[in-house]
């Protein structure tokens, strides 16, 4: 069993079995409340997972038997804004830790990729899009997948203003996403998983730098 948290557009969190079918899957849009909403998503998913027992079980019964059988935890490392990134990054995290289980870092373009692919299978390369505010957006360029599965990524995440959205892609299909699905970023890293692969490094895909700076020192006063 996998669990995919995801932050970088809503909060969103799925959970896939040993041969990847999607046993749960919750989300909330909206780019604000993403502390608010990650622990209750977390509920809901393992609440909801199937009990490995037979017959019906409490709702705490079957979610502690999710929880226990949890091998790994993806977390979506973005691209997204910096504090919502944040949030689901340390929550799977804190959530593997709990659970002594490794966490998988997946960009979460490779999960709205795969999301795409195993929709309608689409011949031609084509560009996943989110809104990375401040009149930007976030692009990453795919076509098919790669040997071991995985959203093969022919053009890495660049944020191009919304204005020349058009005239840099020309012609390629492109397909705006608001919402990146926790199963599809579980099964990524199932994939990962099995062909031995490191996706991404630990750190966040910002692309651009936070808000907050530390402040300088304070300037020497003459006596």
């Amino acid at each position: 069993m996998i669990l995919g948290v995801d932050t970088s557009l809503g909060s969103a969190v799925g959970l896939i079995g040993r041969d990847g079918r999607t046993l749960a899957e919750v989300s909330q849009t909206g780019n604000l409340g993403h502390a608010e909403a990650i622990g209750a998503l977390l509920e809901q998913v393992l609440a909801a997972a199937p009990s490995a027992g037979a017959g019906a079980a409490p709702t705490d019964e079957v979610a502690a038997t999710a929880a226990e059988t949890l091998t790994h935890v993806a977390a979506g490392m973005g691209p997204g804004p910096f504090t919502g990134l944040r949030i689901g990054i340390a929550a799977a995290r804190a959530f593997a830790l709990g659970r002594s289980v490794p966490v998988i870092a997946v960009p979460s373009h490779h999960a709205a990729a795969l999301a795409v692919i195993e929709w309608d299978a689409p011949a031609e390369p084509f560009a996943i899009l989110t809104d990375a505010r401040r009149r930007e957006t976030a692009v990453t360029v795919y076509e098919g997948i790669d040997v071991d599965g995985i959203p093969h990524a022919v053009v890495d995440t660049v944020l191009v203003p919304q204005a020349e959205v058009d005239r840099r892609l020309g012609a390629l299909r492109r397909i705006e996403v608001t919402e990146i699905s926790g199963a599809a970023l579980a099964r990524v890293a199932r994939r990962a998983v099995a062909a031995g692969r490191t996706l991404t490094g630990p750190e966040p895909l910002y692309l651009r730098p936070p808000d907050a700076r530390v402040p300088a020192a304070p300037k020497k006063v003459g006596s």
